[in-house]
């Protein structure tokens, strides 16, 4: 497990190949001075993934929308989405709605077929015990008959692209920080279990938490010198780095 201090288009494509990339760069959404678009780094993420790895990016649709472009010209397709649904969210001044959603999107490479990425099906075993029965047949199916299914209360079902999870506000050493259970079911589904997390904004380690309870290799950088030195500690207090790791 390594944590790096810096700008990561300068130190991250040494580091790589990598199987996960995790990115939650400024959306470029405020006036806050670190809340700027970082150019250039896409196209070297893209260089750093294994031919078989993804990218999972947060952002709002209003900043991918701005940089679709960006992931166009580095050669990355988009694949899917999840929509984490958090409590209170937050307002500005223009909004009509309260914002209680991020979009975490996946990209890989336009050179690889989407079979040969990496991704284990998620479930969720909180299907419900019930008897469904079709009571009509629809018009447009045809000659389909009366018929019923039963299904296994507590079976496995297919996860929902909608994920709830709480976020850190209140206890977060980084103001734009994200839940480690989102960033867990990420790793485990995305990344191999002997594969490499690339986390490009590492922020808070949040990501290197959720590396680290998975069982993953995880290398991240973080340019604020600050935040680097407390995501580095808070990566060590959880277990301890093991000689030459620290970074």
């Amino acid at each position: 497990m390594t944590l790096l201090c810096g700008d990561c288009r300068l130190l991250m494509p040494d580091h790589g190949p990598f199987d996960l990339i995790i990115a939650d760069p400024p959306y470029g959404e405020t006036s806050l001075a670190w809340d700027r678009h970082v150019r250039g780094w896409l196209p070297l993420a893209a260089k750093a993934l294994k031919p078989h790895g993804s990218l999972w990016v947060f952002g709002s649709l209003r900043s991918f929308m701005a940089t679709a472009p960006d992931f166009r010209a580095a050669c990355l397709r988009q694949a899917q989405e999840i929509v984490w649904e958090k409590q209170n969210g937050s307002v500005f001044h223009a909004d009509r709605f309260r914002r209680v959603h991020e979009l975490l999107v996946q990209f890989y490479p336009e050179a690889s077929p989407w079979r040969d990425i990496y991704n284990v099906v998620a479930t969720t075993d909180d299907a419900r015990g019930r008897v469904v029965r079709r009571k009509m047949r629809p018009t447009h199916t045809g000659a389909i008959g009366a018929a019923s299914y039963r299904s296994v209360d507590g079976g496995p079902r297919l996860a929902r692209s909608v994920q709830r999870f709480r976020n850190v506000h209140g206890r977060a050493i980084h103001p734009t920080e994200k839940p480690v259970a989102l960033l867990d079911l990420i790793v485990r589904v995305s990344c191999p279990p002997d594969g490499v997390v690339g986390d490009w904004f590492a922020g808070s380690g949040a990501a290197g938490v959720a590396a680290r309870l998975a069982g993953r290799r995880y290398v991240g950088c973080e340019i604020d010198a600050e935040m680097a030195q407390r995501a580095l500690d808070r990566l060590a207090s959880l277990l301890p780095f093991p000689a030459g790791e620290r970074a």
